[in-house]
């Protein structure tokens, strides 16, 4: 029998509504009223003999009938136009999610708290574990201090909402959302030992306000387990290291952390811009990881650097040679930001040259992109500048006109850089995304090389040297990330670099040729390792066929291992290499029919919203080799941002912990978040909602 519908249902007019008391007549067989809802509600016999029931707030009569149940009852208090019986029913509502939140917990239609619309008093509702469960997970998922417990207008708060909840104490709720770390770091480790791709590593140094120093080990993986691929980032530990551990006792401890989680086998490249002497610590992590040959291409993929710490290092140290110009500017800024005067000049002479006003920038030392702001706004103020340097002839504090000319020459090299540098600020960006982009900035400086301003020349020279040397060791996997892009393929690698080495044609051709057998070997890897027989794919794909060598051995997502082929298998197979080599057909591998086919263009809307991962998913089946390739290259972040120095502390807060308690808090945050995210994925999104970082990032 379907069960009533949750909904009110008045009593129309085509019915008499003629209430008669209920006769006195003693009826043993009568159910009792044990619904707490009763409480508002009276039960009166109609004149037609059906029963209703009257509310006692506004005196609506509703069905009561014994098949009718007792829910269109309570949402109707929830409903009720009187004051009083609103806030009731607000309170009702937060029993019936309880409900419905154990019932989904349990799976069972019956289960959860609830023993039927006729028992639902309040207290075989409310659940003290759950309700303790909730707390611990909400401080620890937005950062609130353990001592919220003991704040008296929380306690207050708390006691207001659910009356029969009893407050824990400071300990038991560090020790429940100890507990929460503990559980979601099996969930992790079982996601991350099932994950069938390879994972990246990237390694950050933080530090407490107390002085101590921290490692965080941060894994990126695309999960797809669902219906779509997905780039994931998650925090793995966040454990205190000596101030004097060596760059062999951190690449040691980074190797014992990946063991635990069961993943060193699995490991496609690393990142350590934030790390204390990451060249040392990569180094020995080859020297240990590579005689087990578990790296692709033998380590040569292993250690690479993002490319927004590729270009920091390259404006820093360049600029350093620039620091007369620099400090010039600063102190003219300086005078005229802090002379109360002379502001007052500068704003008037800018009315009086309508120029509309805008903020005049003084820089941070040792940060290049509010170096670049600050010349930016010099330049715009120019002519009031120099119109208050004619006023002020004695005054030594403003540029010459040669300096004028220098800075403005300089402003234009940091303007593309900070452009570039602006593109990178992507929530979980794919290796392939800025390939594009660090080609233009090498093509660039090979052009202000050999500028007739001295200043430029000499700037973009050490910049592109500095530059070419950090490349170098990321441009493996930036190609290989662009050639897995279907939008461009081979394309950008010929095009950028028949630009990059102009005339030495020969050497641009050397250098492409040279990546491409480079991605064949790696191609050739994946094709012939343990990994590939067991992943759902093709070997080979026939050209110009819609058929796969070796779909024989999928079946969707039930993929057969070679040792589960059974002999209508191998029949099919033999039926179709008969066909296929009898049409004078070539076998071609992923690769070569991947790039003989037409790049991938968009039909319309913005090349920067194409979904390579959508796209990989979709075509997994015709390029099953390229594909798993894919899903670990694309995944290498080099693309990410890495955070500066001062960024990279803890708050006041978590400075006060000990480390245990500081890793559980940090790393539990970071992998609640999913919750988060699908809570807001309806359309709610709070914008105030952690998005990762808030928890260990000191405030300003």
């Amino acid at each position: 029998m379907l069960a009533p519908a949750a909904m009110e249902v008045s009593v129309d007019g085509t019915v008499s509504t003629t209430v008669v008391s209920m006769p006195a007549v003693h009826n043993p067989r009568a159910r009792k009223l044990r619904s707490a809802v009763w409480q508002d509600f009276t039960k009166e016999r109609r004149a037609d003999g059906n029963c209703v029931a009257i509310c006692n707030h506004c005196k609506k009569q509703l069905t009561a009938t014994s098949r009718s149940g007792t829910t269109h009852l309570r949402n109707h208090l929830a409903i009720c136009t009187t004051t009083s019986t609103r806030r009731a029913g607000k309170r009702r509502k937060l029993i019936v999610r309880r409900i419905l939140h154990n019932k989904t917990s349990t799976g069972q239609p019956g289960g959860g708290h609830a023993s039927g619309d006729d028992n639902d008093n309040d207290s075989t509702h409310f659940d003290q574990e759950l309700s303790r469960q909730d707390l611990a997970r909400m401080i620890v998922q937005h950062g609130y201090r353990f001592s919220i417990v003991d704040d008296l207008g929380f306690q207050k708060f708390v006691k207001n909402l659910q009356p029969q909840f009893s407050m824990v104490s400071y300990d038991i709720v560090r020790a429940d959302s100890m507990a929460i770390f503990e559980s979601e770091k099996l969930k992790l480790q079982d996601v991350l030992l099932n994950t069938p791709c390879r994972v990246s590593i990237s390694v950050d140094m933080w530090r407490s306000s107390t002085q101590m120093d921290y490692l965080c080990l941060t894994c990126h993986y695309i999960d797809h387990s669902g219906d779509e691929w997905k780039l994931r980032k998650k925090i793995l530990n966040f454990v205190h290291v000596e101030e004097h551990f060596t760059a062999s006792q951190i690449a040691n401890l980074i190797l014992e952390k990946l063991q635990r989680w069961g993943i060193e086998r699995k490991l496609a490249a690393v990142v350590l811009d934030n790390c204390t002497a990451g060249d040392i610590v990569a180094t020995e992590l080859l020297r240990v990881m590579q005689p087990r040959r578990l790296l692709l291409l033998n380590g040569n993929l292993f250690h690479v650097r993002s490319c927004a710490h590729i270009l920091n290092l390259t404006v820093e140290e360049s600029l350093e040679q620039t620091s007369d110009i620099i400090n010039r500017v600063r102190e003219m800024i300086q005078n005229v930001k802090f002379s109360q005067e002379r502001l007052q000049k500068f704003l008037d002479t800018a009315k009086l040259l309508q120029i509309d006003q805008k903020l005049l920038v003084l820089d941070s030392p040792n940060n290049w992109p509010s170096t670049y702001l600050m010349f930016d706004s010099a330049c715009y103020y120019h002519d009031v500048l120099v119109r208050l340097a004619e006023q002020e002839a004695h005054y030594a504090a403003f540029l010459t006109a040669k300096e004028w000319a220098d800075v403005k020459a300089l402003t234009e090299i940091l303007d593309a850089l900070n452009n570039t540098m602006e593109k990178f600020p992507v929530e979980n960006p794919t290796a392939n995304l800025y390939f594009n982009d660090m080609c233009e900035i090498q093509v660039l400086l090979n052009t202000w090389r050999n500028s007739p301003s001295p200043v430029v020349a000499q700037v973009a020279g050490r910049m592109l040297k500095k530059f070419e040397g950090y490349w170098d060791l990321t441009r493996p996997v930036m190609a290989f990330a662009s050639i897995l892009d279907p939008r461009y393929k081979m394309k950008s690698i010929e095009y950028f670099f028949q630009l990059i080495y102009g005339n030495d044609q020969f050497t641009a051709k050397a250098t492409i040729e040279a990546i491409k057998q480079t991605f064949t070997s790696l191609c050739n890897e994946y094709e012939h390792s343990a990994d590939s027989l067991k992943n759902p794919a093709v070997l080979f794909y026939a050209g110009n066929s819609s058929s796969c060598m070796s779909s024989v051995y999928n079946n969707g997502n039930d993929s057969k291992t070679f040792s589960r082929i059974t002999l209508s298998d191998a029949r099919r197979g033999l039926d179709q290499y008969i066909q296929e080599s009898s049409s004078g057909q070539s076998l071609k591998s992923d690769l070569d029919l991947y790039l003989e086919e037409a790049v991938y263009r968009q039909k319309e809307g913005n090349q920067d919203n194409f979904d390579i991962l959508g796209w990989w998913k979709s075509f997994a089946a015709k390029y099953p080799v390229l594909s798993q390739m894919a899903r670990d290259i694309l995944a290498i972040p080099v693309s990410i941002i890495p955070l500066d120095s001062e960024a990279r502390v803890l708050n006041e807060y978590l400075s006060t912990m000990d480390p245990s308690t500081v890793e559980g808090l940090v790393c539990a945050q970071d992998w609640l978040r999913a919750d988060t995210e699908v809570a807001n994925s309806d359309g709610h999104a709070d914008d105030k909602v952690p998005r990762g970082d808030e928890l260990i990032v000191a405030p300003n």
